[in-house]
């Protein structure tokens, strides 16, 4: 439980449930612990759809990914740790120190289906923000074609963090994504559950123990 010493979960619960921020010792945002939340990837994808494909946009934030279940936890942070020197790279030559990271994928729902992963952009506020670049994971990512049910994805980056505690969307093809606003209700009361379960593994040590 390192670093949770710093806040008390029942400070978190009290702070979740007010809308309040809660932040550490250094007045960085505050970060649950992985291993406690039960939400899938679908809670956080932001998903829309043509004729063509369906595209699921996963955003790769640890203020959100640390509500994940643990099985879907380890697999989006194995799959950018497996990623970081590509994505530290790209990082770098666009001359960002924090990129806002996403798991997108791509769904063919037609035979020869095309798609330009380039097309993707972030909406904040009515602003359109674009990729600043593409770490492939599927091998067949560049080919920009796929058949029926069949599925590509990579890590976008881009300029800035997403504001997951406020609203965004993506756009593809002239559509809209849902808004993720829509999620924060699911969100708070996940975050509120993880501070209880925290807290109800927190245990004052007894005096034998101290005495150690």
């Amino acid at each position: 439980m390192k670093g949770w010493a710093l806040v008390s979960p029942l400070l978190l619960l009290i702070a979740t449930a007010s809308g309040a921020q809660v932040v550490d010792s250094g007045g960085s945002p505050y970060l649950p612990p992985p291993g406690y939340g039960t939400l899938s990837q679908g809670d956080l994808s932001l998903r829309l759809r043509n004729d063509d494909l369906e595209v699921r946009f996963v955003p790769l934030d640890q203020r959100v990914t640390r509500l994940l279940g643990k099985d879907a936890w380890e697999s989006l942070s194995g799959l950018t740790k497996a990623r970081q020197a590509a994505i530290d790279s790209l990082a770098n030559e666009a001359g960002v120190t924090h990129p806002g990271l996403a798991l997108v994928t791509f769904f063919g729902q037609r035979v020869d289906a095309k798609f330009d992963p380039q097309t993707l952009n972030l909406v904040i506020r009515n602003r359109i923000i674009r990729p600043l670049g593409i770490v492939p994971i599927s091998p067949q990512f560049s080919s920009q074609q796929l058949g029926i049910r069949e599925q590509v994805s990579g890590i976008y980056l881009f300029e800035e963090e997403f504001p997951v505690n406020d609203s965004f969307a993506i756009s593809y093809g002239g559509i809209n994504s849902e808004d993720w606003l829509a999620k924060q209700r699911t969100l708070e009361r996940e975050r509120a559950r993880v501070a209880l379960r925290v807290r109800g593994d927190t245990r004052d040590p007894s005096p034998a123990d101290s005495a150690k």
